[in-house]
């Protein structure tokens, strides 16, 4: 008797130790789990959040110190098939030459990149040779002045920054070729830039000899206003007015920065036609010719 007692108390605890351990295992797979979920869980709102940071736009406590952000405006050569307006590109020439020529350089487009875009090459040959460049040595060893030609670049204003400095009141006009792309905008800040400038509300004091446009980091700066209505005649008769001007140069200056643009874009529609027809082939061959190969049989006897 007490041997079958022994037996079956030893067997009960045996069963407790295994329920025992069982409650164990399935307490420490249930808090795995939790902490796995939460885990994940902490994860995915860092992953949120970081995104949703990443998206917004950095406010400044000061907006002043950034200048206003300029409005996007509905350019027609950002769209994936639209080019240049290449009469735009030639009326935003003839307001560089009328206007921003005086102060600032031009230092990376030459003549000849004008042919074929918003001229023709007697038209760039005579622009060209509106200027006086200076060539040499000649066959007695000096310098020489001699008549611009397509190869040569567009003249600088002044000879080096400190005579631009000195005529305009310290301030140096930076070079346009690639204005569009060194500022945050691009398109849209300059048109902006050139249409903002107003007087400065109450409370905002200017310096002398500074002028206020909202759009311009700081607020307060060295270039007046330059484009009035009716300041250019064009050529084709369009109406020069202030809004007119200012988009005409700025799609002008966005040539000049991109000038191989529209190229580029042609190149890549043939590049996104080659690569459809090569898909399509590809599709073809493989459901067609290599399908029967794939799905046979091969018996051995």
């Amino acid at each position: 008797m007490f041997r079958l007692s022994a037996q079956s108390t030893r067997k009960a605890v045996q069963r407790l130790a295994v329920q025992a351990r069982h409650q164990s295992t399935s307490s420490a797979a249930a808090t795995s789990m939790n902490a796995k979920n939460v885990s994940m869980a902490a994860a995915g709102v860092a992953t949120v959040g970081a995104l949703a940071y990443m998206s917004m736009e950095t406010v400044d406590a000061n907006m002043a110190a950034d200048g206003l952000h300029a409005p996007a405006y509905p350019w027609e050569h950002k769209k994936n098939l639209s080019t240049f307006d290449h009469a735009a590109i030639r009326r935003g020439y003839q307001v560089y030459k009328e206007v921003c020529a005086a102060c600032h350089s031009l230092d990376r487009i030459a003549w000849r990149n004008l042919i074929g875009v918003s001229h023709t090459e007697a038209e760039v040959k005579a622009l060209a040779e509106e200027f006086e460049y200076t060539d040499g040595p000649n066959d007695v060893g000096d310098m020489f002045q001699r008549p611009g030609k397509p190869s040569d670049y567009m003249p600088q204003p002044y000879a080096n920054e400190e005579q631009a400095r000195a005529g305009n009141a310290g301030a140096y006009p930076p070079d346009l070729s690639l204005m569009i792309k060194a500022r945050h905008g691009g398109a849209d800040y300059v048109f902006s830039l050139l249409t903002g400038y107003q007087d400065p509300p109450a409370g905002v004091e200017i310096r002398e000899g500074l002028n206020f446009n909202p759009y311009f980091p700081g607020g307060a700066i060295g270039m007046a206003r330059v484009l009035y209505d009716g300041l250019v005649e064009y050529e084709d008769g369009t109406p020069a007015t202030t809004s007119q001007m200012a988009k005409d140069v700025t799609i002008f200056l966005s040539w000049a920065a991109e000038p191989e643009m529209d190229e580029r874009k042609k190149m890549g529609m043939k590049a996104l036609t080659l690569i459809a027809i090569l898909t399509g082939l590809s599709v073809y061959l493989k459901r067609h010719k290599w399908a029967g190969l794939k799905t046979r049989k091969i018996l051995y006897k």
